[in-house]
């Protein structure tokens, strides 16, 4: 089999918030910008990797889902602990430091894990968990 990795979801509480912060801190391209009366998906990818994607969606759409429900979805996102992504750069120490200097959440700077990787973790506007691993660790 030949299978690959397409699109991976994030959910954003704030379009505009993340939209910049994936494309200005993070330097992903902005493949698709679609909106539906106050709702917007928005799917960005890093550049070179046309194939690979986030499709950062508002959270709990639909009508099966009840307030209460949604205001949980709510709450876990802010936390980071309802979804996360995990990405990969040639130069660890250099990239934190981007992100740092544009005023990220920074959770946890680059450290050696005890599992073998070296990362670093912060939150995006919306609050989900992203890892940044050194490539080759």
């Amino acid at each position: 089999m030949d299978i690959t990795i397409h699109s991976s979801f994030l959910p954003h509480t704030d379009p505009d918030a993340s939209l910049a912060f994936y494309r200005d801190v993070l330097g992903f391209e902005v493949r698709l910008d679609v909106g539906y009366a106050d709702m917007r998906w928005i799917t960005v990818g890093p550049q070179g990797q046309p194939d690979t994607a986030i499709v950062l969606h508002p959270p709990g759409v639909g009508h099966d889902i009840s307030d209460d429900e949604r205001e949980m979805l709510l709450e876990l996102i802010a936390k980071g602990s309802y979804f996360g992504v995990n990405l990969a750069t040639d130069d660890l120490d250099d990239t934190f430091a981007r992100i740092e200097a544009a005023g990220a959440d920074i959770v946890q700077e680059p450290i050696e894990q005890d599992y073998g990787v070296r990362d670093a973790a912060f939150r995006d506007p919306a609050g989900n968990l992203i890892r940044i691993q050194q490539k080759g660790a």
